[in-house]
């Protein structure tokens, strides 16, 4: 068992900011990396909060991420904005697009941000959400490093590949989803490896082409696509989004870059935004939204079924109130990261350091 450290989230916040300013991001790269970091430990989506802080210290110290630079926007057509976060991680150049996107948007009907030259090991759901809190749909992809092999195939090409989708509700909290085109995410694959959980069958490959449920053999293999061939194409399909069509690399390509093995790629993320209202003539916000709701109460009345931002929702109005657990290992490492210590050493666990055997500037996790 695990020994574990509560916190409120506004401690969550403090320390994850101090431990990011104390290895050299700047005060505006601390600051959008803690909200982010915060609004996961929030819902509870663990795998996206403290435990990222050692990928972004990664990023950092192995000379592959920029700590200070300043996002650069450029409109290419009056509803195509592009952001430049010049090898800095997302949540500062997203923070800096997330108002251009909806002001366009809002004035086109539609509106795309497309995001270059960032690293990503965020989720997606707070920048769609934004959007929907602003009556505005919204979709976001971004590729990732090459772990998922294509339906059928026996080694990483594909990222993870998430995609989130967000649609606005009249005096209700949007409906949000953020899955990855993988049968799970990284980070829970990682989680169980730290927590000695098996993995559910289906979700990976071992380094032998074969089924495995050992989650260090998971790493040191191949995630596999959810629903087959399905799952691959869409995870083909993002690659193609937040790759090519945004000028940027391909997952292969991004794992190619990232010589340090930092877990932390680098690469694109297409966000599209659309109002409802420019959708119809003579458009209605709360009637279309309205009309929504007729499918949501359906299914609602299913023994069940739920709305996929329910349980996040839930999680939210409890950890406001109760703070969120922190496992005693991981919470210590943020300390150091306070106090500016500098660890360079071989990981002794966990990830893909544990499986590649490479050496870590930073201790990916504890």
């Amino acid at each position: 068992m695990q020994n574990f450290v509560q916190m409120s989230l506004g401690e969550v916040h403090r320390s994850a900011k101090a431990a990011l300013l104390s290895q050299g991001f700047s005060e505006i790269h601390a600051q959008a990396i803690a909200n982010t970091v915060t609004a996961a430990e929030r819902d509870e989506c663990r795998h996206h909060g403290l435990f990222r802080l050692p990928f972004y210290m990664n990023g950092l110290l192995s000379g592959q991420a920029s700590g200070d630079a300043e996002p650069s926007l450029v409109e290419l057509t009056p509803s195509v904005v592009k952001i430049d976060a010049k090898y800095g991680f997302s949540p500062l150049a997203l923070e800096r697009g997330d108002q251009p996107l909806a002001d366009r948007a809002k004035e086109h009907g539609i509106a795309v941000l497309a995001v270059t030259n960032a690293l990503n090991v965020a989720a997606l759901w707070p920048e769609v959400e934004r959007l929907a809190e602003r009556g505005l749909v919204g979709f976001a992809f971004v590729a990732a490093s090459p772990y998922v092999a294509p339906a059928g195939g026996t080694k990483p090409l594909f990222g993870t590949n998430p995609m989130a989708f967000a649609w606005p509700r009249h005096d209700k909290r949007p409906v949000v989803f953020d899955q990855a085109s993988s049968a799970s995410a990284r980070g829970e694959i990682q989680l169980r490896l730290r927590d000695g959980k098996a993995l559910p069958e289906g979700w990976a490959i071992g380094p032998n082409g074969k089924p495995t449920t050992d989650p260090a053999q998971a790493l040191a293999g191949a995630q596999l696509p959810f629903g087959g061939f399905k799952g691959s194409n869409i995870a083909m399909m993002v690659e193609l989004l937040a790759g090519p069509l945004v000028g940027d690399v391909l997952s292969f390509e991004a794992g190619e870059r990232d010589k340090a093995n930092t877990g932390a790629p680098c690469g694109g993320e297409l966000i599209i935004a659309i109002d409802p209202v420019r959708c119809v003539e003579n458009g209605d916000r709360v009637a279309q939204l309205k009309h929504s709701e007729m499918l949501f109460a359906r299914m609602l009345e299913q023994d069940g079924a739920r709305l996929p931002s329910d349980r996040r929702y839930e999680a939210r109005e409890r950890t406001v109130k109760e703070g969120v657990t922190v496992p005693v290992s991981l919470h210590d490492r943020i300390q150091a990261y306070i106090a500016g210590k500098r660890v360079d050493e071989r990981n002794d666990y966990e990830g893909d350091h544990l499986t590649h055997n490479k050496p870590m500037i930073a201790h990916q996790l504890a």
